[in-house]
């Protein structure tokens, strides 16, 4: 039976910031597409909007059902998560040196979105049952470390290095918030800072690349420091109030590499300039403060737990992407939430919101 209650409790804050976030997305990339890519990827647009409508029925569901839920199937959906990126090892698609895509038709899925989500669950799961004021010790992370490392490893066979990373920060910040015992944590911090520079030696050559290029862009102009060079020269050139609606000459003359996925805050940044860039920082903000909120107004670890590992999520990928434009941090293909072109990625997007709507209108079965 309907409960009055979940109408009066309904989030319309945060329906309201993923709409004008997702309307950003749209406008950027039917700005992006317009001019930028090649005449046979003009469809793109329209596929995002078909992806937004899907996105919208998926985030509906997502709140419709108990969360609860989640943490009973906490397993089987991280299993089937895994068992996709197997899937995907076997019988992806191969494109651009990597194999990451399930071909749906005309569509494509990344299961490695997918599993972002699955890490968060199931983490949430766990540290809810086992949380202390005293902290996890190392003993205690042995499952949630392994429960991490699968679907890392498996997306790192892809090769994802920007979504594997993702799924460790996003790790992480849920381990942190749920705190670590003391000696614990030292001896963690001690042993990642002893192993950071063995991991040079386990890097393929053009990650290598990605990480010299961000120290150094100019090395390699016309290379792999082309990217970052473009995308500077872009955001730049907008100026303060920007050089208007389709204006950007980066973007129109393909200068701009991967300026809708990636790259796509640069080919704002160019028509919008700063004023428009800031609007849209500060809305992403306001968004992450809200999701903040909701973890902090609910009373049941799980939940709280829960809307934290969706809010890691949705922070990292903002701040890696603007990050990653402005060249303040190396080039590893992490999307903008709700902006970059991408089905799998604004899925997972809306399925984050679902679950955060999800555990703000069910606050009161636990007050």
């Amino acid at each position: 039976m309907f409960d009055r209650r979940y109408l009066q409790n309904f989030d319309w804050g945060l329906l309201a910031f993923s709409l004008l976030l997702g309307g950003f997305g749209l406008v950027a990339l039917y700005s992006a597409v317009a001019a930028g890519v090649p005449t046979p990827q003009k469809a793109l647009f329209t596929r995002q909007l078909i992806w937004f409508g899907v996105g919208l029925v998926v985030m509906t569901a997502c709140m419709l059902i108990n969360y609860k839920l989640l943490e009973r199937y906490a397993h089987v959906i991280y299993i089937g998560c895994v068992g996709l990126l197997v899937w995907v090892m076997i019988f992806g698609k191969f494109v651009g040196g990597s194999r990451r895509w399930l071909a749906l038709g005309p569509f494509s899925l990344q299961p490695s979105e997918l599993a972002k989500v699955a890490v968060i669950i199931v983490l949430a799961r766990y540290y809810s049952k086992f949380v202390t004021e005293r902290g996890f010790t190392l003993m205690g992370l042995r499952l949630p470390v392994l429960l991490t490392l699968l679907p890392v490893v498996l997306i790192l066979r892809q090769p994802d290095l920007g979504t594997a990373g993702l799924i460790v920060l996003i790790a992480a910040s849920m381990t942190l918030f749920v705190k670590i015992e003391r000696r614990s944590l030292q001896l963690i911090i001690g042993g990642g800072l002893t192993t950071v520079p063995l991991v040079w030696f386990f890097l393929k050559g053009y990650q290598k690349q990605r990480i010299l290029t961000f120290i150094d862009p100019d090395r390699d102009p016309l290379g792999t420091g082309y990217h970052i060079i473009q995308s500077k020269i872009a955001i730049g050139s907008g100026a303060l109030t920007g050089k208007g609606f389709l204006q950007g000459t980066q973007n129109a003359l393909s200068f701009l590499p991967e300026q809708h996925t990636d790259f796509i805050f640069s080919v704002l940044a160019e028509e919008w300039g700063f004023a428009g860039s800031v609007l849209l920082i500060l809305t992403f903000m306001v968004f992450i403060i809200w999701a903040l909120n909701i973890a902090h107004g609910c009373r049941e670890p799980f939940g709280v737990i829960l809307c934290m590992g969706v809010t890691a999520m949705l922070s990292w990928q903002v701040f890696i992407n603007i990050g990653m434009v402005m060249g303040l941090m190396p080039v590893v293909g992490v999307p903008l939430p709700f902006i970059s072109y991408g089905g799998s990625s604004l899925l997972t997007t809306f399925i984050g919101v679902g679950i955060l709507m999800n555990v703000s209108m069910r606050r009161f079965m636990y007050e």
